[in-house]
């Protein structure tokens, strides 16, 4: 484990248009820790973990994310509502405001890498303008060994300035706070906000452009972990349906939490050096392994303490996205390095408030495309005056907000992939049975977790009539049987007690699944269109 020290304490930024007097240089976790609490912009929680609050914006502002639209860009990005363009000239200048703010003030500067593969590692340097985002960047990204830093040649920068707010009139964004990426000048430029995600976000969106343009490896917004045979499972999944919970497993190994590459030589590599978990209703029940990495080296993210330090973790006065940051070694059951073989099992998971999509499901090719381009799950609407109506939720490739290049690009990549490598693909909901939401109850973790592991093993067969039923609606394979899980579990209709109201609320959403994929269809083959629901609502 690199402890990311280095003797050199500044470093000149004046290549960077940048002349502050006081430049901290590669400062340690626990120095940046004590001068974050001497500030008073931090509290010590009982743990040891550091306690800060990242001001106005608690989350990410997917409105005020932006793209340099130039000569790399221009003809390659999806633009639109995800992917803003902004004019490099109007980017030039606010550039040149935000370093000449800087220029007043301390900053922390920290050299990284992102890519846990030796042969996609790239090199970052972050200039914060605060300590607790310096710890943050320690946290999240790959620490360098000492010998690494000497020479150390930075292919990307990120400029990070909470303090400083934009004229939205004179600077050519939305409001004052703002995110913009420029692949010429290979800048991630963050002000206005002091959310850390922006930080970590940033550099995954430059990936997911630079990985598939320039390196055939398809970047994923997934969990990842590996058995004790070597092979490696992924787990895509959008906020409340179980990746994290899933993909920490006891009896297999953690490559990484968030973000993954997957090179034409089916390796699976974590971006990441750390976590980014979100800890509300965290017990040490729940979730004991993120539970017991929250020690000192931890960001936790707007929560209450008492005073003796004591998290409230049910606390959501703040905000209901309430984080933790800790470097990956926080975790003992991990891959060492973050790096993974033989993918043979991907698990797209959805919290399905409708509770008409089986619990798990086997997809072919076609079929995984098509879901992994829709990225569907549903939130649970407000329960005032009895209204309680689930509401579909799609997000392309489970992560359309960080996707730069249209979401068919990467669905033929992981397709393309998956047959290469013979990868078993299952959708899996975590969500509702017997019923909708406020009707059904959630499915159970325990039979969950049996149905995962039974994917993982083998024992739910080989894909035939004796062994699967073809879903009427969805047409997706559904087991028959599964160790662990009661037989009456795995199809969803069964266990309606109305039938007409199941296929009812099933047409229901497959029309959802059809409305949302008409923006994909100019781009999507006819095989990846007949991956969808093919009946039709009566």
């Amino acid at each position: 484990m690199s402890t990311s020290t280095s003797q050199t304490k500044s470093i000149s930024l004046k290549a960077y248009g940048i002349t502050s007097d006081t430049v901290h240089y590669q400062l340690p976790a626990d120095e940046l820790h004590r001068i974050t609490i001497e500030k008073g912009m931090g509290r010590e929680a009982d743990s040891g973990a550091l306690a800060v609050e990242t001001g106005e914006f608690t989350g990410r502002s997917p409105k005020d994310r932006f793209v340099v639209k130039d000569d790399i860009t221009a003809d390659r990005v999806w633009w639109g509502d995800i992917n803003i363009p902004f004019e490099p000239a109007a980017f030039d200048r606010l550039y040149d405001k935000v370093v000449s703010y800087l220029s007043d003030r301390e900053v922390y500067v920290r050299d990284c890498f992102a890519c846990a593969d030796p042969e996609y590692r790239m090199g970052i340097r972050v200039v914060n303008e605060y300590p607790w985002s310096n710890l943050f960047v320690y946290n999240m990204f790959i620490r360098p060994e000492a010998g690494e830093l000497k020479g150390f040649d930075p292919e990307w920068t990120v400029i990070n300035a909470p303090g400083f707010k934009a004229d939205p009139a004179v600077d050519g964004t939305r409001q004052y706070n703002f995110a913009i990426l420029n692949f010429s000048r290979k800048v991630a430029l963050i002000g206005g906000t002091g959310y850390t995600g922006e930080i970590k976000k940033g550099i995954f969106s430059a990936l997911n452009f630079i990985l598939p343009v320039f390196r055939d490896t398809l970047p994923m917004h997934c969990s990842a972990n590996v058995g004790e045979s070597g092979e490696t499972a992924i787990f895509f999944g959008l906020s409340g349906t179980g990746k994290t919970t899933l993909s920490t497993d006891p009896t297999r190994k953690l490559i990484g939490d968030d973000e993954h590459g997957w090179t034409p030589d089916n390796k699976i590599f974590n971006f990441e050096g750390g976590c980014y978990a979100k800890v509300i209703n965290l017990s040490s029940e729940s979730e004991p392994e993120i539970y017991q990495a929250i020690r000192k080296g931890a960001i936790l993210e707007n929560v209450r303490l008492n005073p003796d330090g004591e998290v409230d973790y049910s606390d959501t006065s703040i905000t209901q996205n309430t984080r933790v940051s800790y470097p990956i070694h926080h975790i003992e059951n991990r891959q060492e390095p973050s790096v993974g073989k033989n993918p043979r099992h991907i698990f797209f998971l959805t919290a399905d408030a409708f509770g008409v999509i089986p619990p798990i499901s086997r997809l072919t090719p076609a079929q995984a495309a098509y879901h992994f381009i829709s990225g569907y799950t549903a939130k649970v609407a407000g329960t005032e005056a009895g209204v309680d109506e689930p509401v579909p939720s799609f997000s392309a490739c489970f992560g359309a907000p960080f996707m730069p290049l249209h979401p068919t690009v990467y669905a033929e990549m992981l397709s393309r992939k998956m047959q290469e490598a013979g990868t078993n693909v299952w959708l899996v909901n975590t969500g509702w049975t017997g019923g909708p939401y406020g009707v059904g109850s959630r499915m159970k973790l325990k039979y969950t977790r049996a149905m995962i592991h039974a994917a993982l093993s083998g024992q739910l067969g080989l894909y035939t009539y004796d062994t699967y039923h073809i879903h009427s609606v969805f047409g997706v394979a559904q087991p028959r049987k599964c160790p662990g899980v009661p037989t009456e579990v795995l199809s969803p209709r069964a266990t309606w007690n109305d039938d007409k109201a199941y296929y009812t609320m099933a047409f229901k959403l497959t029309n959802a699944f059809r409305e949302n994929f008409k923006k994909f269809e100019q781009y999507a083959t006819e095989e990846i269109r007949r991956g969808g629901p093919q009946r039709y609502a009566f």
